[in-house]
């Protein structure tokens, strides 16, 4: 990991500390400050991008679909078919959509899903996408049908409902289930229609562009840093190439049915190149696996809006942050006292993992304890490995024990380490589900930067203290800032600034522009882009033989086990106190939404 060089400081008998040599230099030196750098000069490119192009009468037709959800949620005590039209048509409005917007961001484009063609995951002909209209038309038809005869029936019941004055609770159940099934039609129609208008595309001429204009970025810090941007330039295409050979690997349908995500298979193919024929010594300048991450955790940021996080308010930061830091002490004193861990550094890489918010929490605190690549590279590896395995297994346990959907959404929110596949395992139970683990896991992100600031604090102020000395307040504090990951800054800022727009444009108009448009169509296809280059390099540039050792005894595997382990048991525990017994109400509106 980074370390700042250090001078030493004669001090008094019973004081010895090293001073952090530090200068103003260094915010155009310093990697993490370049990464704080390029992160916002893509989030202000994209805020000029998204804001000054609304779509089409957005605040009219966002005020028109709010008068009509308020007047039948004042006139049904459910939420009506006109309810989920209106609501339907404020989903539609999204600025990513505007035809700048799409034109732009059609360079982001990653390989796309396949089945059993390879070639279609990089490029259609105009044939190609007529067969699959004309084979995709006949599913769409009947899934048309099919929501139409839905609709008939949710509307019949409805009716019933209407007629009764919304008093008989009998018929308003009747008119819930059959508006549940409509929308569930409507959802296959959805689904269906997009394979029915395929176009051709090619994602290879404008994955060249973007290789070409992702170097050109990075180069720019690596010039000021002193390193060679021609070595770089010379290597960088070897390494997105094999980036988007890991879209491509993760976009097969069996693949991604499996859960198995794109890092994975990032990280899968650098091992396998460098623990057989050998990473290429020409290749190394281009394997930049923090510049790549840490940019894009600055770029993270802008997804984590506090608004977001007040919609499932004081349970939510139970779950999360009342539960995280307990499971990450508790972790590590395990590690340390019962299983005796020898490398502190790992236990602590392992334990941030695994308790905060997966391979982002990793790196952060990897950083600010200085951990090894290798014992990074291994706490990641068992992250996603049982990162997958609970991706199928929660919600399968959920169903199995018809545990409440709101109940196994925290659940998952709070202990599925990959924010991808919290998503995903959401999606499998219910959109309640779905959107309370999602919500839980954004509020759980904001805790890197305070994990972060704590481990450097904890490894100045105990760890890498030696025995019969102390620092003074001065020297402790400068030691703990030359630890401080100090990408973290620029994660919080894009978090703090992105949420104070969101709220200014208000909730509708922000999710348009800012969730639909700046974040979805700009910020987070750059942001998976430079994961995925950031776990080809750590294995580029890791060799089994150096991680080996960090294996002794089945040690970090125990202590991610037992860790999880406590951490599902806590978590489900808060989850219950919180949602079920001190805020039921909350839980009651979640599910009405």
């Amino acid at each position: 990991m980074d370390i700042a060089p250090k001078v030493p400081v004669k001090q008094s008998n019973d004081v010895v500390v090293d001073k952090p040599e530090t200068s103003w230099s260094d915010l155009w030196k310093k990697e993490d400050y370049w990464a704080i750098w390029l992160g916002t000069l893509i989030l202000v490119i994209g805020l000029f991008i998204y804001l000054p192009n609304p779509p089409r009468d957005m605040e009219q037709k966002l005020g028109e679909a709010n008068a009509v959800m308020k007047a039948e949620a004042e006139r049904a005590p459910f939420k009506t078919i006109a309810w989920h039209e209106a609501n339907d048509a404020k989903g539609k409005l999204k600025a990513s959509d505007e035809k700048s917007a799409k034109a732009i961001s059609a360079y982001l484009a990653k390989p796309k899903g396949w089945t059993d063609s390879p070639a279609s995951s990089f490029f259609m002909t105009a044939d190609g996408a007529a067969a699959k209209r004309e084979k995709a038309t006949v599913k769409y038809e009947a899934a048309k049908t099919a929501a139409v005869e839905a609709k008939a029936l949710a509307k019949a019941a409805e009716a019933n409902a209407a007629k009764a004055g919304f008093k008989d609770d009998a018929l308003n159940q009747q008119a819930r289930d059959a508006i549940k099934k409509w929308r569930g039609a409507h959802s296959a129609e959805t689904k269906a229609k997009g394979a029915a208008t395929a176009k051709p595309y090619n994602v290879v001429g404008t994955m060249a562009v973007l290789c070409v204009g992702i170097a050109l970025l990075f180069s720019i810090g690596l010039t000021f840093m002193g390193k060679s941007v021609k070595e770089f330039l010379v290597a960088f295409p070897v390494v997105f190439v094999l980036a988007a050979l890991a879209y491509f690997l993760a976009g097969q349908a069996n693949v991604k049915a499996l859960g198995l995500e794109y890092v994975l298979w990032a990280l899968v193919l650098g091992l396998l190149i460098s623990n057989t024929v050998g990473t290429p010594k020409w290749l190394t300048p281009a394997v930049q696996t923090e510049y790549y991450i840490k940019t894009g955790l600055v770029l993270l940021g802008s997804s984590i809006l506090f608004g977001k996080i007040l919609l499932i308010g004081i349970p939510g930061i139970f779950v999360t942050w009342v539960v995280t830091p307990i499971v990450l002490i508790v972790t590590f004193w395990f590690g340390q006292k019962i299983l005796k861990i020898e490398s502190k550094t790992l236990n602590m890489t392992i334990s941030a993992d695994m308790s905060v918010c997966g391979v982002s929490a990793a790196i952060a605190t990897a950083a600010a304890c200085r951990a090894k690549k290798e014992e990074l590279t291994l706490a990641v590896g068992i992250s996603m490995a049982f990162t997958a395995v609970m991706l199928f297994a929660m919600p399968a346990v959920i169903k199995l024990t018809g545990m409440h959907h709101v109940l196994g959404g925290a659940w998952m929110g709070g202990t599925i380490d990959a924010t991808g596949a919290v998503v995903a395992a959401g999606a499998i139970l219910s959109p309640a589900a779905m959107h309370v683990a999602a919500t839980i896991k954004m509020i759980q992100n904001v805790m890197i930067g305070v994990i972060a600031f704590g481990v450097a604090t904890y490894w100045c102020m105990k760890v890498d203290c030696a025995e019969g000395t102390k620092l003074t307040f001065q020297g402790a504090a400068k030691e703990i800032w030359a630890r401080f990951p100090k990408f973290v800054l620029g994660f919080v800022g894009a978090s703090i600034f992105f949420s104070y727009i969101y709220q200014s444009l208000g909730s509708d108009a922000g999710k348009v522009m800012i969730d639909e448009g700046v974040v979805k169509g700009w910020a987070s296809g750059l942001q998976g882009w430079f994961f995925c280059l950031a776990f080809v390099s750590i294995g580029l540039a890791t060799n089994f033989k150096d991680v080996a050792k960090f294996f002794k005894g089945g040690k970090p595997i125990i202590l991610y086990v037992c860790g999880q382990s406590f951490n599902l048991i806590l978590t489900l525990a808060m989850a219950y106190l919180m949602f079920f017994v001190v805020f039921p109400e909350i839980t009651e509106k979640l599910m009405a939404q």
